[in-house]
């Protein structure tokens, strides 16, 4: 019997698999996310990232709202294969746009000094991106 290349993602007890998405070009880690099988399987097959929402409970084709796609050119799982690292082209906006806060990364704040400090600025403002949804959302 053949296993399958999904069978051997170590998927967590919710069915579900940690995965970080990096800009392919510059390196920049743009965002965390959860996939569960189904949202591999499509990503392999579309080359365009495809993530399952935990707050929605379905599967969530990113840029669907938003217009940011993530065009995927590898995808990458770490040496217990249980998280995955996508190889991502962020499209939609230049500078890419992988957050629903309308910024580049969804790491944009840095620890300094006992506090959080805001590095990275708000490139389109998410109400313009989301008109009809409210302001905090998966993007």
């Amino acid at each position: 019997m053949t296993i399958s290349w999904l069978d051997e993602v170590k998927w967590g007890a919710d069915g579900l698999v940690p995965v970080i998405a990096q800009e392919r070009d510059t390196g920049d880690v743009l965002m965390f996310a959860w996939m569960n099988r189904e949202a591999l399987a499509q990503t392999a097959e579309r080359g365009r990232a495809v993530y399952f929402s935990r707050s929605r409970g379905k599967l969530w084709f990113k840029g669907e709202e938003s217009g940011h796609v993530q065009t995927v050119h590898e995808i990458r799982i770490d040496c217990d294969h249980d998280a995955l690292l996508l190889k991502v082209t962020q499209t939609g906006h230049r500078p890419g746009i992988a957050c629903h806060t309308g910024r580049h990364s969804c790491f944009f704040s840095r620890y300094a000094q006992a506090r959080w400090v805001i590095t990275e600025p708000v490139l389109k403002d998410p109400a313009v991106i989301y008109p009809s949804n409210e302001s905090k959302r998966e993007s």
